[in-house]
């Protein structure tokens, strides 16, 4: 049974779950490795928490020391951008051993295999127990330094493990503590479920002159998905399904996932349109727009989703033209080669793999 948990990172997720998980009684010891992004909530002893629950929650422990946070904890939680866990796994690696459940909230594409590869990279070669789910478990934003504002609960959230064969186990575990998760195939079905990656990329590079503009100072979601925006989300969509189908990785479109996660209504999802689907989310809203390119709308929808995906493309011998142009735009509009520094097959331990290699190693790990 877990009882305490190490929530590793302090952003809009981190804080969120950190504060729910207090508030519901598990002992929580946040952690994070710039310590500006805890001054606040350790002045104040906790997090103040708005929207579905209201009021203050006291933690446990707030500390820049891993070690602190992870020893004794039941379960380690990273909440971190996809960019944030080659070097989460590194710092844990002399930490780790094969009792320690490690739960990737979320794992967003090949996020589980991509911490694997880098805990052996960093010389820990024992048993894992990984898992993770394909979005937050809490549809957030951070109000200030110390309150964050949780719109919902993501609902239906896809859950895997990896290795696979601790699926079960790993299932009962964490549905103790987030009942909305439901299982998938593996962890190659939940890096396909990876909306973010569908129309982030689309809609901070189609809108870059008036992200730069007003420094984001627009409805994001709301005012930022027009038509030809939706258009371009759409075709990457359908290249996502594509890759999905020719690997034989189960799969659904954009609009069932985020209407399944609770991001939109019965009504946007059978619209058929990204953009309608946009309008008719209720936790999105009110959501603002990046103040900038350099987010990691870029840096983790591009380099952490659509640049994986193009390599799954590319084993699959399926065209990604969107999602290529995509790439290439973003590249050139920040100055970055988003193909070297983002995650290939290689970082996820899939070098040199066959496509029908793919399922075995996903269960086994091995």
């Amino acid at each position: 049974m877990v009882r305490s948990v190490a929530v590793l990172g302090a952003g809009n997720g981190g804080f969120a779950a950190a504060a729910d998980l207090a508030r519901s009684g598990y002992e929580v010891r946040l952690w994070a490795r710039n310590p500006d992004r805890l001054k606040a909530v350790q002045s104040r002893g906790g997090i103040a928490m708005k929207g579905v629950h209201e009021g203050f929650v006291p933690l446990g422990k707030v500390t820049t020391d891993i070690r602190e946070a992870v020893e004794g904890a039941d379960l380690i939680m990273p909440v971190l951008p996809s960019i944030g866990l080659e070097d989460c796994a590194t710092r844990l690696a002399p930490m780790m051993s094969p009792e320690r459940i490690v739960f990737l909230n979320p794992g967003h594409t090949g996020g589980g295999l991509h911490f694997v590869a880098a805990l052996r990279a960093a010389g820990y070669s024992k048993p894992v127990q990984t898992c993770e789910t394909v979005t937050l478990t809490h549809m957030c934003r951070m109000a200030d330094a110390s309150t964050v504002n949780v719109f919902s609960y993501g609902e239906n959230l896809s859950f895997a493990a990896f290795p696979g064969r601790n699926g079960e186990h790993l299932y009962r575990v964490i549905a103790e503590i987030f009942p909305r998760i439901k299982r998938a195939s593996s962890v190659l079905e939940t890096a396909f479920m990876n909306i973010n990656a569908t129309f982030h990329p689309a809609g901070m590079l189609m809108n870059a002159g008036w992200i730069e503009h007003t420094q984001g100072n627009f409805l994001f979601y709301h005012e930022g998905m027009s038509e030809s925006v939706a258009r371009v989300a759409e075709a990457v969509d359908r290249e996502r399904m594509a890759i999905a189908r020719a690997l034989n990785i189960p799969t659904v479109s954009f609009l069932e996932v985020f209407h399944q996660v609770g991001l939109t209504s019965k009504e946007g999802m059978d619209s058929g349109s990204i953009r309608a689907a946009c309008l008719a989310s209720a936790p999105n809203r009110t959501v603002k727009s990046p103040p900038s390119l350099r987010h990691r709308y870029i840096f983790e929808d591009v380099g952490f989703g659509l640049v994986p995906m193009t390599e799954f493309a590319r084993l699959a011998g399926v065209s990604t033209p969107a999602m290529d142009a995509l790439i290439t735009l973003a590249n050139f509009a920040l100055g970055i080669d988003l193909r070297e520094t983002g995650l290939t097959l290689a970082k996820m331990g899939l070098a040199n793999k066959k496509p029908a290699e793919l399922a075995r190693f996903v269960e086994t790990g091995e």
